[in-house]
This record gives structure tokens, sequence and C-alpha cells, in this order.
């Protein structure tokens, strides 16, 4: 079956079929939607069937925090090289973040200037947040009715001056906005703290960096998530928590009821402070990667549901920006590039937790789907879905190489490492547009605009 082509079904041996179910059976595609899962009986005889073997089959996986860039800073990445590391690695929907982009997308015009920009680019379908920084809460109902995916806002500078963080008014004007449209607003959630003191340790070291940022700005930031959280009962959520320290004020808010959603990211999983070698300014990321022991309650805390998804944070630079001849962690731009890895990244430390593909399915696919307003059609092999699949040999170990990685710039800590589940295939709406290290010729990924909600709670 050639690349770019349309599927028609796929058989495997291993199909995920809900919950932790995973057995054979072929999947009917039809007008890129998921026509009916076989498990028992014939295919129909005039069905070409992609064999997949004793692959495991499972719905495409879908990244809402990337960070594309484009326009304006198409040195660091855009839609194209983006959206094919994203196919490489079985990714078959993202939703770009509005910042790192010139312009950010805050107001409608500068929304269809990214439009613009990402139509004909993408190899996987693309969806959108907006931003909400001071003196555009005016844009926000008409950016939601345009088809953003929701808002996105920082309580500490973003690290660019287009995209400029909120203060508590800034917050409480979007919120009476936000009320009722069934949006949903994610928080950058660190904080500046008075007792934040000055360090003057040795900036190739790890710790000075770790030691200028502590958890206690974390803390206190998602202590005012929640606070607006529970006022408004407008959605909110957490992007990429780091500290463990945060988890009992999350846990206390969810079981009062508050419309409170929370993401972890791939580093903060798999990297550790202790492990972070001097110089190696590869391995910043805001907030920091934190302690081991901080890392194992993560873990606990995804296992036990008081987190609800695994990201990329997907952010990358070109490599004068992140310092890496001077090692000085206190100059060097504080991001991590992984939207190729995270399916390999995740599975080959959480199948030795007891995580099951189930769990895989409902962190990096379901869950994802659901905050953005795309659970109706994205992250589930249902009859009605799209076709959006990804093939992958969960045994396999492969090596991540520079020569290997999609991204614009192959800069990442990851470089060397060794890791457990290899993507095959990533079929989109129905259409092969990954295999085996080779893309479709021409990008068939869409532009996704989402409905609005309309409800306080609603989904897609």
């Amino acid at each position: 079956m050639e690349l770019g082509s349309s599927v028609a079904a796929v058989r495997s041996t291993r199909v995920f079929l809900g919950d932790q179910q995973v057995g054979p059976a072929v999947i009917l595609i039809r007008d890129g939607k998921i026509h009916q899962l076989i498990t028992g009986g014939d295919v129909p005889k005039d069905v070409e069937v992609l064999d997949a073997g004793d692959s495991v089959v499972m719905p495409g996986i879908v990244d809402c925090h990337v960070h594309v860039n484009e326009p304006g800073r198409t040195t660091w990445e855009g839609f194209w090289t983006a959206t094919r590391a994203a196919a490489a690695g079985g990714v078959t929907t993202i939703v770009d973040m509005p910042l790192n982009s010139i312009p950010p997308t805050t107001t409608v015009a500068n929304f269809q200037e990214k439009l613009r920009e990402a139509t004909g680019k993408c190899f996987v379908d693309t969806a959108f947040w907006g931003g909400v920084i001071p003196g555009n809460q005016l844009e926000l109902q008409p950016l939601i009715q345009a088809g953003v995916a929701g808002f996105k806002c920082f309580l500490i500078h973003s690290g660019v001056d287009e995209f400029p963080h909120v203060n508590q008014g800034d917050l409480q004007t979007a919120m009476e906005q936000l009320r009722g449209t069934g949006s949903v607003l994610l928080f950058h959630a660190e904080k500046e703290v008075q007792d934040t003191s000055e360090n003057n340790g040795d900036p190739q070291q790890y710790n000075t960096f770790l030691q200028s940022r502590p958890d206690i700005m974390e803390v206190e930031a998602i202590r005012s998530v929640i606070e607006l959280c529970t006022e408004y009962q407008v959605r909110c959520h957490i992007v990429h928590l780091s500290s463990a320290q945060s988890l009992p004020l999350i846990q206390e808010a969810k079981k009062g009821g508050a419309p409170l959603t929370v993401e972890t990211t791939h580093h903060y999983l798999s990297l550790s402070a202790e492990n972070v070698p001097a110089g190696a300014t590869q391995f910043k990321c805001c907030p920091p990667i934190k302690t081991a022991h901080n890392q194992d309650q993560l873990w606990a805390a995804l296992k036990a549901g008081y987190i609800d998804m695994v990201v990329s944070d997907h952010s990358p630079c070109t490599p004068d920006l992140k310092k890496l001849d001077s090692g000085d962690f206190t100059q060097a731009w504080g991001e991590i590039s992984s939207l190729q890895f995270g399916l390999p990244l995740f599975w080959s430390l959480a199948s030795r937790k007891d995580f099951q593909l189930g769990d895989a399915v409902r962190l990096l696919c379901q869950n994802t789907a659901q905050l953005c307003g795309l659970s109706q059609q994205k992250g589930s092999l249902t009859p009605g879905y799209d076709a959006d699949l990804v093939i992958w040999d969960p045994e396999r170990q492969f090596e991540i190489k520079e020569e290997s990685i999609h991204h614009k710039n192959k800069i990442t800590p990851y470089l060397g490492m060794s890791l457990q589940g290899v993507v095959r295939s990533t079929i989109v709406r129905g259409c092969l547009v990954y295999r085996d290290g080779s893309f479709s010729t021409e990008p068939l990924g869409k532009t996704l605009l989402v409905t609005p909600r309309n409800t306080s709670h609603g989904d897609a």
C-alpha cells in the first residue's frame, strides 16, 4: 500500500478494543472514518487490507501542547517539520500553542493569519489554542466562535515579549468572558514569590537554575488557579505540572468538584535533576525538571488519576539560544523538544510501572482530545470517528540518533537514549502518512476548527 493512499482496512492480532482489551480485529475504514471493528467473521472480499501482523493498532495520539512557532519564528520550528515529526511519532493531531509565533494567536485577525500559514503544510491534523494577554478580553468570545480550542495564559513572564503575562485583574475579566462558553483556560502555573532568593551559584550547574525557580512558585500559582476555577466555574487546566508539592491542592480541588484538569510532560516523567550533566542546557525547561523522588510522585499521581494526561510541550529553538557553547543554564532558552518521541518515552517507563495499553490510550489520546474539544472525532477507535491510527511495536527498542530526528532543530536531551516502542505506521483520516521512516509526498493533514461547546462543563 503506497504512502499517501487511502487505507480501506487495517488488520492486526493486537487491536485496542476498549478499556484494557486487546485482540485480533479488522478496522474497516470508509471516507476517512472508522466504519466498523470486525472481531469475528469475514472481511468483505473487495476490501484491500493493510496487514499489521502482531503490531499494536490503537488510536493516533493527540498531543495538545505543541509550540510550532509559525509564522514569525520559523527558524525554531514550522508546520511542515513539526507535523512530520508528529507523524513519525504516531501523533495524528497536534494543538498549536498561541505564543512563540509572531503574531501570537490573541486576536481573530492573528488567528486567521496563523490558519493561512498552516494550510497545506500539515502532515497531521492541527488545531489551535488562543491566548489570554492583558487587554484582549473582548477578543475571547470571537476567537471561540472562530474555532480555537480554548486559551492559554501565563502567570509569569512567558519568555517572549509579544505574549505578556496576566495579573489578577486580567484573569477576572477573562473569566467573566469565558463563563458559560464551555471553553477552557490553560495556565502556565508559576508565580513570582517574594521569598525567591537570588542565586549566585555556578551558571553551568543545573542546581543553580533549579534553585532559582523553586517549587513554591508552582504551588502558589496553582493555589490561585484553583481559587479562580472554583469561583467562576470555568474549566481550568494546569499545563506541564512539574512539582509533586502541588498534588495535595489538586487532589482536594478535584474531590471538591472544581472543573480542573492537569497535564504533565514526558520530560518530567523520564528525566531527573540528579542526572543532568554540568553545562547540558538541552535539559533546561520551565518549570525545571525536579528530583527522581518528585518524579516517582508524579507517576503515582498519574496512576491515581490526579494527573489527567501526558503531553510533549514541544518547544524548540535554534542552537544559539540554548547556549550550548557556554553551558550557561541561567541564559539558555528553557524548553525541550520531544514531539516525535512521546509514545516510546512514555511506554518505556509506564510498561515497567504496571500501566497497560488502555492507560496509554486514555492519557495520550482520549483525555487530550477531550481537553481540546475533539473527543467526538479523535482519540478513539469508535465507528464514526476519524480513522486516525498508530501502528507500533511496544516491545521493540531503538536508539534516538540525530539523523532520525524530524524536528527542524535536532537539540534534545534524549539523544543517544534507548527507548522501547517503535512506531511503524501512522494513518490520518484513513490516509497512510508515515511508514517505516518515510512520509507521504504531500501533507495530508487538515487545520481543525473546534465547535464551541456552549456549556461550562460540556465537551466537543
